[in-house]
C-alpha cells in the first residue's frame, strides 16, 4: 500500500492488516475488532475497548448474527453466495448480485437478520456500497479511460477474501441546507480532497449517521449527492481503514442506552442481546492511497453513485424493517394473550392491519428486486421506481405498525415499575401482584414483552425501526423526486390520449 512522505506534518497514513481466511465465524469476528486500534468516543470519553462496552456491545452482537447464521446450513442458501470475482462461497453480505434472483435473496436475508435480531444488523449499507460503486467505476472507466473499476473490484476480492464488515458511507453533516458544498462557510461540511498526490489523496470532513461504524473493519466513502464542477472537490470515492490514523468516531446516543449501564439490567432492556448503533466519522486530514481511490474530482458521476446507492439501500428496508416488524408484531400478539384479550374482535384487527402493512414493505421490496436488470457491468440493479416506491412506504407504514403496537399492550408499557422494584424485597410482592394479567402468565413474563414493546417503539431499537425508516435511505422528499423522474408521467398522459381517442397532433 501506498504511504505519504513522512516529512509531511499532520497527515496521516493507512496501515496493512494480514489476510483472514473466507467466512469467518460469529467468535473470530469478535476477536478481528479487539485487534483495531480505534478511536471511539462516548459520553465524552475515549472508549478503550468498544467490543466489551455494555452499551456497543449488543450492536456488535447484530453483526455476529450474520456471521453466524451464515455457518448454518438451514440458512445458507439466503446467506452465503458465490463470488463474481474468485468462484469462492462468500457471505451474502460481501456479493456483487449477479441476477434478480440474487436481489430477491438479499431482502429475504434481510428479513431473516431482523427476524433474529430485532434490530438494526448494520451489514446493509456496505453490500449497498459495494454494487453502486462496482457498476459505477466500470461506467466511469468506459467513458473516461479511467482504473477505477480495476481498483475496486482488486479492493472487493480482499474485503471477500477477509470477511469484512464494511460501513458504507453517504451522508455529509451539509451545513447551510441552502448553499452547496464548494458555498459552504466551513468547507469540511462536506467531505472533500483537500490535497492530491502522486501516490494518493488527503481527504478533511465527516460522515453522518454511519450505521454499525464502530463494529466495521473498513468505511467505504460515497459523494453524498450530485455535484457541479465548483463542487468536484467533493466528487469523492474511497476506502479507508477503520483504524487509520484521522478516523475519530464519536458515538451517537439513543433513546434509554443507558439502561444497559444499570447493575443487573435485563427485563429493563427489552432486548438484552441486540441492538444497532450510529456514529459522526470524522477525518481529520487523512491519507488515501491511490488503489483505495474510486472517484477523484469526476463530478459527472456524482449523482449516478448516489442514486444507485440509494436505489439498493431503498429497496434493503423493504427487507430489514419487515423482520424486525414480524418480532413487533409477535410481541403485540404476545401481549394481548398476556392482557387476556386475544380474541377481542378490534384485537384481532389490529394484529391483522399490522401483518398487511408490514406484508405491503415486504411486496414492495421483492417487486423492485424481481424487477432487476443488468447494468453495463454485469451486476443487477433494482427498478429505481419501484425501490423509490418501497421507502416512499416505508416512511410511514413501520408508524403505524408501532402504533397499533401500543394500542394493544396498553400504558402499563410505559408506567411499569422497573426490574430493580420487581426484584425488591419490600415492594417487588407488590409489582408481582398488580401487574398479572392472565392468571397463567408469569408476571414476569409480562414485564418482558411490554419491554420488548417499549425498546422497538421508543427507545435504543426506535432508531432502526422508527426515525431511520423516515430518514435512512434519504428523506421522504428524495423519493417522491426520484418517483417523479422515474414515474414517466408523459407516458401516462399517452395511454389516457390513445382510450380516450385524442390525437396529439391537433392543433
Amino acid at each position: 500500500m501506498g504511504m505519504p512522505p513522512s516529512s509531511v506534518a499532520g497527515v496521516h497514513s493507512t496501515t496493512k492488516r494480514k489476510g483472514i481466511k473466507v467466512m469467518m465465524t460469529r467468535e473470530e469476528y469478535i476477536e478481528s475488532l479487539r485487534k483495531l486500534d480505534l478511536k471511539v468516543y462516548f459520553m465524552g470519553k475515549r472508549i478503550e475497548n468498544p467490543v466489551d462496552h455494555p452499551i456497543i456491545r449488543p450492536s456488535l452482537n447484530s453483526v455476529a448474527m450474520s456471521y453466524e447464521l451464515a455457518q448454518k446450513d438451514e440458512y445458507k442458501e439466503l446467506m452465503t453466495a458465490t463470488s463474481n470475482i474468485t468462484g469462492k462461497t462468500i457471505n451474502r453480505f460481501c456479493h456483487i448480485h449477479q441476477n434478480a434472483g440474487d436481489l430477491v435473496k438479499k431482502v429475504k436475508m434481510q428479513r431473516l437478520m431482523g427476524q433474529k435480531t430485532a434490530a438494526c444488523f448494520q451489514r446493509c449499507v456496505g453490500m449497498d456500497a459495494f454494487n453502486a460503486i462496482y457498476s459505477t467505476t466500470y461506467d466511469m472507466d468506459q467513458e473516461l479511460g479511467t482504473e477505477y473499476h480495476k481498483r475496486f473490484v482488486k479492493y472487493l476480492e480482499m474485503v471477500q477474501e477477509r470477511d469484512l464488515v464494511v460501513d458504507g458511507a453517504m451522508t455529509d453533516p451539509k451545513g447551510d441546507r441552502s448553499l452547496s458544498p464548494s458555498q459552504q462557510p466551513d468547507p469540511d461540511m462536506f467531505l472533500h480532497i483537500t490535497e492530491i498526490r502522486p501516490d494518493g489523496i488527503v481527504v478533511c470532513g465527516a460522515k453522518a449517521h454511519q450505521t454499525g461504524a464502530v463494529n466495521s473493519h473498513e468505511h467505504l466513502i460515497m459523494p453524498t449527492q450530485a455535484m457541479k464542477e465548483e463542487d468536484k472537490a467533493y466528487a469523492v470515492s474511497f476506502a479507508i481503514e477503520s483504524d487509520a490514523p484521522g478516523i475519530i468516531m464519536i458515538y451517537g446516543r439513543q433513546s434509554c442506552d443507558t439502561r444497559k449501564m444499570e447493575e443487573g439490567a435485563d427485563i429493563d432492556l427489552g432486548n438484552n442481546t441486540f441492538g444497532g448503533h450510529e456514529a459522526l466519522v470524522v477525518f481529520d486530514n487523512v491519507f488515501i492511497p491511490n488503489e483505495r481511490v474510486f472517484m477523484c474530482q469526476e463530478y459527472k458521476y456524482a449523482g449516478m453513485m448516489v442514486e444507485r446507492f440509494a436505489g439498493y439501500h431503498r429497496q434493503s428496508y423493504g427487507g430489514c424493517k419487515v423482520g424486525v416488524g414480524d418480532v413487533l408484531i409477535g410481541a403485540a400478539a404476545l401481549a394481548a394473550d398476556y392482557n387476556g384479550v386475544p380474541k377481542a374482535s378490534h384485537i384481532k384487527d389490529k394484529l391483522i392491519e399490522m401483518i398487511h402493512l408490514n406484508e405491503t414493505l415486504y411486496a414492495c421490496g421483492i417487486a423492485c428486486s424481481a424487477e432487476g436488470k443488468p447494468t453495463k457491468s454485469g451486476n443487477y440493479l433494482i427498478d429505481l421506481l419501484l425501490a423509490n416506491v418501497c421507502k416512499q412506504n416505508v416512511t410511514r407504514l413501520p408508524y403505524e405498525i408501532a402504533r397499533l403496537a401500543e394500542d394493544i399492550a396498553g400504558g402499563i408499557m410505559v408506567t411499569m415499575p422497573s426490574e430493580a422494584d420487581f426484584r425488591s424485597k419490600e415492594v417487588g410482592h407488590y409489582v408481582e401482584k398488580y401487574l398479572r394479567g392472565v392468571d397463567s402468565v408469569p408476571t414476569e413474563d409480562r414485564m418482558r414483552v411490554l419491554r420488548l414493546i417499549e425498546n422497538m417503539t421508543l427507545g435504543t431499537a426506535a432508531v432502526g425501526y422508527r426515525t431511520e425508516s423516515l430518514h435512512g435511505a434519504g428523506s421522504p422528499q428524495a423519493q417522491r423526486i426520484m418517483i417523479a423522474r422515474q414515474g414517466n408521467l408523459e407516458a401516462k398522459k399517452e395511454l389516457a390520449k390513445n382510450i380516450a381517442r385524442i390525437r396529439s397532433d391537433k392543433k
